[in-house]
């Protein structure tokens, strides 16, 4: 491939899709964004649930980048928003990956979304890509979502499920849920705050879906930092950080009320331990390695 792509990516609007965008036009790249409205300049329109796509836009691309899927922590998990979560993500990607592999000029790589969720709840395993699957409705919906991938692959295209971990950014996700509490001195760790977060500032997520456009590598690929830590190590340097306290634990009681339990314990309550080892082995460069830079890092302090 040439240093300057033509890339079609689903989800762009996203809280990953709007920054990588920007970040690859800036490196001379010529984006295409799918959209589901009337399309703008640089965008394409697409209905995933009708299975409409312009296969001209695909036929001439070099990279195909999946980030589409309803938020998993957006609404309480109802059986019909559970369905709408899966739902979301195999119509896009099955959509993405038959059109990719019917094409007569087949782009060279396929970037397709996952999660880390895809390992359930581990307790104190350090998980790696080759580590076994869970069985949790997360890990059964990330599942599904990589094997919609299948028809790239075996059609010779390149394929990579991007599991990734925590996004930490203050514009969205879980960091911007938590700043305000912590800023007023009144956030800590979640129950007993030894639940792992495994996590990754936006700006490496962003440099190593980058990094990834032309490294040799296929498969999944945990995008995650080198140094996964506890939510009581989290939540004891944030407070550090912002030079706030940050000693007042969240009951279980109370997330589960508001979210549901099974959302709460998903997201909350449960974590995963997982290493980047695909990643490191494909020679990618983290900026942020520590949690503590990092986060003196997005807040600026």
């Amino acid at each position: 491939m040439t240093s300057q792509l033509k890339i079609v990516i689903s989800g762009a609007s996203g809280l990953i899709g709007k920054p990588l965008v920007a970040n690859l036009r800036k490196h001379g790249h010529q984006v295409t964004n799918l959209v589901r409205r009337s399309p703008n300049t640089h965008e394409s329109q697409w209905d995933p649930a009708a299975g409409k796509i312009d296969e001209c836009i695909i036929n001439s691309a070099d990279v195909v980048i999946n980030l589409s899927g309803a938020g998993i922590g957006d609404r309480r998990w109802t059986s019909s928003y559970k369905r709408e979560i899966l739902e979301s993500r195999i119509m896009s990607t099955s959509l993405l990956a038959n059109t990719i592999a019917s094409v007569a000029s087949k782009p060279a790589v396929f970037l397709s979304g996952s999660a880390i969720g895809i390992y359930g709840p581990c307790g104190d395993e350090v998980l790696t890509e080759s580590s076994n699957l869970g069985t949790s409705f997360l890990a059964d919906v990330c599942a599904q979502w990589e094997a919609a991938t299948k028809p790239t692959s075996a059609a010779g295209v390149r394929t990579v499920l991007l599991r990734t971990g925590i996004v930490l950014t203050p514009a969205g996700g879980a960091l911007r849920k938590q700043l305000p509490l912590f800023k007023l001195g009144l956030g800590g760790k979640f129950g007993n705050g030894k639940q792992w977060q495994s996590w990754i500032s936006l700006d490496d997520e962003i440099a190593a879906i980058e990094h990834l456009l032309t490294a040799n590598v296929s498969g999944p690929v945990n995008l995650t930092a080198p140094n996964p830590i506890t939510n009581a190590e989290f939540a004891s340097t944030l407070g550090r950080v912002l030079k706030r306290f940050a000693k007042l634990p969240v009951p279980t009681i109370f997330p589960k009320a508001l979210l549901g339990s099974e959302l709460a314990d998903a997201l909350l309550f449960t974590g995963q331990r997982v290493v980047p080892d695909a990643l490191q082995k494909s020679n990618f460069v983290f900026r942020h390695n520590s949690i503590d830079i990092a986060l003196r890092v997005l807040l600026n302090k």
